[in-house]
């Protein structure tokens, strides 16, 4: 007698992003390329300056934002020749993940399509500021950045769903590995596509309040690095990416260009939460955002994206037979 199929609303909205037929895109089919993708739904133009004039400045190949059909947006980022998407899927139903999830389901599709890409960053999008050429030297394989020296087990956020992604056994054993961020990845198109899915496919152990909660893909990317579901490497902080968030403010820096110098006195050519340190996102601001108002790293949402916000979180939460 065959056994039942597992039910959950993140197993189907799972199948629906990234079991569909892929096309193939016709724009630099003609030669390989670098690409770097982003998922910028509920941004601004304001919200994105930073990171499209910085990148302008040190690389020409293609760009990719997930984002919201706003006109003045995609305006602005045309006038850069980065190119706008909406989200490759629909999204079924009430239920839908977390964008922190929902972003790798859109990243796998827009690969699959762009079978030209040689290399691959995914990145976070607000946060983010440029300061060299992203893929020099070329990865050879994933790359992923320490985010944190005190590694997993000093970092309560990443243990707290650790436990909830892959259970107290799993987090236990993986607490003394290193603390990778999942915001910034760099590597080749085919692992990077064997990355995403498997990192959409662990968010489905737990029940879909969890795996498709904000959070979850932290927990699903340190598992798969580290329990060597995927092939790559662990990089250190302050190398291709800096990712600053939690770095002291006192031993980062200002060069006499404007560029943010690392505690070791090296430049990265990508700066991850930046935003974390007022003076650093003054600077930035002034540099990369005139003609925008400077933003706020929170701000207040308008009464239909609170209300969105409830919705979406109260259809994660609801009950669920498996």
């Amino acid at each position: 007698m065959a056994s039942p199929a597992a039910k959950s609303a993140y197993l189907g909205w799972v199948a629906a992003a990234i079991a569909g037929e892929r096309g193939a895109s016709p724009t630099f089919a003609a030669a390989e390329h670098d690409l770097i993708l982003g998922y910028a739904t509920g941004y601004e133009a304001a919200d994105v300056a930073v990171f499209v004039r910085s990148l302008r400045a040190v690389y020409a190949g293609p760009v990719v934002l997930v984002t919201d059909q706003e006109p003045a947006l995609l305006d602005f980022l045309a006038q850069h020749d980065v190119e706008s998407v909406s989200p490759p899927f629909a999204c079924s139903g009430v239920w839908r993940p977390h964008p922190v999830m929902q972003r790798f389901a859109a990243f796998d599709a827009l690969m699959s399509e762009r079978t030209w890409a040689r290399h691959v960053l995914l990145t976070d999008v607000r946060d983010v500021v440029f300061q060299a050429p992203p893929f020099d030297p070329p990865p050879q394989k994933l790359e992923f950045f320490v985010e944190y020296d005190g590694g997993l087990k000093g970092h309560a956020f990443n243990m707290k769903y650790l436990r909830g992604v892959g259970g107290e056994d799993v987090a236990r054993a993986l607490a003394d590995k290193p603390c990778v961020c999942v915001g910034t990845v760099v590597g080749p198109r085919e692992s990077m596509i064997r990355f995403c899915r498997t990192l959409l496919m662990l968010a489905a152990i737990p029940r879909s309040e969890i795996g498709g909660a904000f959070g979850a893909d932290q927990a699903a990317c340190n598992i798969a690095l580290h329990l060597g579901l995927v092939e790559g490497e662990t990089r250190p902080n302050y190398g291709r990416i800096a990712t600053v968030g939690l770095t002291p403010g006192d031993v980062l820096s200002l060069d006499g260009t404007g560029q943010i110098v690392n505690p070791d006195g090296g430049v990265s050519p990508v700066v991850h939460q930046y935003d974390r340190h007022p003076a650093l996102m003054a600077t930035m601001h002034e540099r990369w955002g005139q003609g925008f108002e400077a933003r706020e790293r929170r701000r207040g949402k308008s009464l239909s994206e609170r209300g969105r916000k409830l919705r979406d979180s109260v259809a994660r939460r609801l009950p669920e037979l498996r």
